[in-house]
């Protein structure tokens, strides 16, 4: 062979050979990293790659709950009596992760902590000092605060409407409150503007004609003493099942008492509306009154 062939062979060969390096080191430095003297010469790295199926769920992990945790820190702030303490973390859990298993128990602590301040006359906050004056009568008093009957007898330690003398303090409270119903939860809460105040479970609702959502006020609020409606004042009204009309429709919220079996011809299926337990709706005719607004929400979204 002459040594030009040989030559040429020698050159053709290390053209190939550097051609297939040059590509290999394209496809590490550009679409995966091959390793080895190509790592040492380029060191490069990719980001991973997305796995195209999901691995099956591990049902041996326990379940990240952090809305938990944050109630599991407020039940030791309340074991301590670091009661403000606590309520902002309920009210966190409420607020911030309301799919938590503990938010239902949250809202019924901060419920409970709410209705303490709301009705203690220790508590002055969001209640005033009226000084009755000649000719006053206890009717005119709620009515100028925007108050009730009842609220006054509770927050004064009233056992009657009578005896009213000038010159007398009484601690009375003015109601805003904000009635929002969720038929879909079967809920009935309060709230003070955008604060929530307290919620009540539903022990069963008939929403008669009503198709969609609802924005209405209370017209009025009696009690029901066997066939007789009976007022705030009146000898059988404490002992009354409390009900609240609905104003544009003939919706009412009121109480059912589910223990109770009804006698020989007697009807005790509760009126179309929403119906809460006895001491629910005892509750609530504390600390609501005609005007108060009303949000029904839809029953489906």
């Amino acid at each position: 062979m002459r040594l030009w062939t040989l030559i040429k062979l020698v050159a053709g060969v290390v053209v190939l050979v550097v051609t297939i390096f040059t590509l290999m080191l394209a496809w590490h430095v550009q679409r995966e990293p091959l390793g080895g003297v190509f790592t040492d010469l380029v060191p490069v790295q990719f980001e991973p790659k997305p796995i195209e199926t999901l691995p099956e769920a591990d049902a041996s992990l326990p379940e990240i709950d952090p809305g938990a945790k944050v109630f599991e820190k407020a039940k030791e702030l309340i074991a301590v009596g670091d009661l403000p303490a606590a309520r902002e973390r309920l009210l966190m859990v409420v607020n911030i992760y309301p799919r938590s298993k503990a938010a239902p128990e949250a809202r019924r602590i901060v419920g409970e902590m709410n209705l303490d301040d709301l009705l203690s006359a220790a508590r002055m906050d969001g209640k005033e000092i009226h000084i009755v004056r000649p000719g006053e009568s206890f009717l005119g008093i709620a009515a100028k605060h925007k108050t009730t009957l009842d609220c006054i007898m509770h927050l004064n330690g009233l056992m009657d409407l009578s005896g009213l003398r000038p010159g007398e303090e009484l601690v009375v409270m003015p109601l805003e409150l904000r009635v929002l119903i969720e038929p879909a939860r079967k809920t009935l809460s309060l709230w003070e503007g955008g604060r929530f105040i307290k919620e009540y479970s539903l022990v069963s609702m008939d929403l008669g004609g009503l198709k969609g959502a609802l924005r209405t006020k209370i017209s009025s609020k009696v009690g029901i003493s066997g066939e007789r409606r009976v007022t705030p004042g009146m000898k059988d009204y404490r002992e009354s099942e409390k009900s609240f009309a609905l104003e544009k429709s003939s919706l009412r919220i009121g109480s059912v008492d589910p223990a109770a079996e009804a006698q020989p011809g007697e009807d005790l299926s509760p009126d179309p509306g929403f119906h809460l337990a006895v001491e629910d709706a005892e509750e609530l005719a504390l600390l609501l009154r005609p005007g108060n607004e009303v949000e029904i929400r839809a029953i489906t979204p």
